[in-house]
C-alpha cells in the first residue's frame, strides 16, 4: 500500500542530483604551492543508468596535480555524489567529473578513472554479472612539460 510513495521518495533521492552545479561542491579552496600529484582511490559510486533505469556502481579514482590551489578531499566526493545522482551514462559522468575539478581549480593535470559494474549487463540483456567497464578523462598539460598520460594511468591504477 505504501509502495508507490516509497518508491517515489527513492527516486527523488536517486535523481537529486538533477539541476544542481556538481562544481559549487568544491568550496573549500585553499592557496597552496603544493605542485606534485594528489591521488585519491576507491570512491564508492552509484547512478542510475538512463538506457535501463538500472543501477551502475563501482570505484572512482581522481589524480590531480595543483597550480596554486587545492581543495578538501571530501569535496570532491560531494561533487562525484551530485553528479551521480541524476540519469547517466559512465562515459558522461566520467567526463563532467573531470571538468568540475578542472574548472574548479586549473590544476596543471587532472585525470579521472571510474570502473563499474553494470545491471543492464548483469541481469539482462547479456547476463554477465561481475563486467566491468572502465572509463577515463585527462584535461590540463599532458605534453613535455606536464605529466605524461603513462604516469597518470600508473597512479590511477594505485
Amino acid at each position: 500500500m505504501e509502495t508507490p510513495s516509497r518508491v517515489s521518495e527513492m527516486y527523488t533521492e536517486l535523481f537529486s542530483g538533477i539541476g544542481k552545479d556538481a562544481s559549487s561542491e568544491i568550496d573549500a579552496i585553499f592557496d597552496e604551492n603544493y605542485t606534485d600529484p594528489v591521488v585519491l582511490h576507491r570512491l564508492r559510486f552509484h547512478s542510475i543508468c538512463e538506457h535501463h533505469l538500472l543501477p551502475f556502481f563501482g570505484l572512482a579514482d581522481l589524480v590531480y596535480v595543483p597550480n596554486g590551489k587545492i581543495a578538501g578531499i571530501s569535496k570532491f566526493i560531494r561533487c562525484l555524489d551530485v553528479l551521480s545522482r541524476r540519469p547517466q551514462v559512465q562515459e558522461r559522468l566520467t567526463s563532467q567529473w573531470a571538468d568540475a575539478v578542472s574548472d574548479k581549480l586549473a590544476p596543471r593535470v587532472v585525470a579521472v578513472r571510474l570502473q563499474a559494474e553494470h545491471l543492464c549487463m548483469s541481469i539482462r540483456g547479456v547476463e554477465k554479472p561481475g563486467t566491468l567497464m572502465t572509463t577515463m578523462a585527462f584535461r590540463g598539460d599532458l605534453g613535455s612539460n606536464g605529466m605524461r598520460k603513462e604516469e597518470l594511468l600508473r597512479l590511477l591504477a594505485g
